[in-house]
């Protein structure tokens, strides 16, 4: 690892993105993400890439689909209902299989909202999104370091599984600042894809097709379950989470990204009060880490879910608690973000028997 360098969190990603091989990116301008493109219109030209900034979002998509199409390690990124437009295309590069990297800077909604942080994309972001039976997988850093480190795993992992991966973050980390550190050799060589289509043949020698048409039901169908096969390898082996002070807690939180650090503060004032609080912090929202729910619920009086939300991750902490014990909810939405005091008020509420 190099020295540590003063960067705001949109920037860093670009900068990580272009380390991790990244040499195309297409976009549209929206608050509070639009440090990122701008900082690739910059720096990508240096590196012999290119940044586009597309007519619409609708249009950035499916000009993703088509650099990854020809085997590009290619990323976009944009702020909720930027996100809306493209969940079409999200879902054409989910049917065709083609791996790239979305960055979500969530902020308030519904509709066009507003400019300030929030989470209320969860649902949207873990369920697919757009039409049709498909996943994308959904890393949600909480530093501007974890999310430069999960910049490179982003891109691996969309090799890996020919798939689109999502960095979920949120406006108050996309305009932060924070010292980061950046791996000392950028990625000089991609994997082969063998499936591109580069206009040259492949191994069995006919030239590629990419496509997410199948007029025959059982062709479908045939297609559907092989996704479904391939996102449950994903469950099996990609689940990534923080625990911290979970094993003798009387209170297990659920929280992620900023919120989490949030939360941290208020088990800080909490453990100074003798009140005990763990926290388990997924890093992967899909797949969600359902199993260290599971064995906190063996012990934990009750859960509590903490998000910039109206109540959206609390949904999946309730399938994997699955009604052992009580799982309660705290939320600030429309761009406020919970106070340390007030999440600690919460604390006290439940561990007193009051909620």
């Amino acid at each position: 690892m190099g020295e540590k360098i003063l960067m705001k969190g949109n920037e860093a990603i670009g900068e990580a993105a272009i380390q991790a091989g990244c040499r195309h990116f297409f976009g549209y301008p929206i608050t509070p993400q639009n440090e990122l493109p701008e900082y690739m219109a910059r720096r990508l030209p240096q590196v012999g890439g290119a940044m586009v900034q597309a007519e619409s979002e609708i249009a950035a998509i499916n000009m993703i689909y088509g650099a990854a199409g020809a085997g590009a390690r290619v990323m976009t990124s944009s702020s909720s209902p930027g996100i809306s437009l493209k969940q079409e295309g999200i879902s054409y590069i989910a049917g065709a299989e083609l791996p790239c990297v979305i960055v979500n800077m969530v902020r308030g909604g519904p509709g066009l909202g507003g400019i300030q942080p929030a989470q209320g994309d969860y649902w949207q972001a873990t369920r697919g999104g757009g039409h049709g039976d498909y996943r994308v997988l959904v890393l949600a850093p909480a530093t501007i370091q974890e999310t430069v480190d999960v910049v490179q795993d982003a891109f691996d992992l969309a090799d890996k599984y020919r798939t689109p991966v999502m960095i979920l973050g949120d406006g108050m980390m996309g305009q932060m600042m924070e010292p980061v550190m950046f791996r000392d050799e950028a990625v000089t060589e991609l994997p082969a894809k063998e499936w591109a289509t580069t206009g040259t043949r492949n191994h069995s020698g006919r030239r590629n097709v990419i496509n997410s048409l199948y007029l025959q039901p059982d062709k479908l169908e045939e297609h559907n379950n092989h996704l479904q096969r391939k996102y449950a390898e994903i469950e099996a082996n990609e689940v990534r989470y923080e625990e911290v002070d979970v094993e003798d807690a009387d209170l297990v939180v659920a929280a992620y990204g900023t919120t989490a650090r949030i939360v941290r503060s208020a088990m800080e004032a909490a453990k100074q009060e003798g009140l005990r609080v763990g926290l388990i912090r997924p890093i992967t929202l899909w797949p969600f880490p359902s199993e260290p729910f599971a064995r906190a619920a063996e012990h934990a009086q009750a859960f509590l879910s903490v998000e910039m939300s109206a109540g959206q991750m609390v949904e999946d902490v309730r399938l994997a608690v699955n009604g052992k014990k009580p799982v309660h909810f705290y939320g600030r939405t429309g761009g406020m973000v919970p106070t340390p005091e007030a999440v600690l008020a919460k604390f006290k509420e439940i561990l007193g028997g009051d909620a």
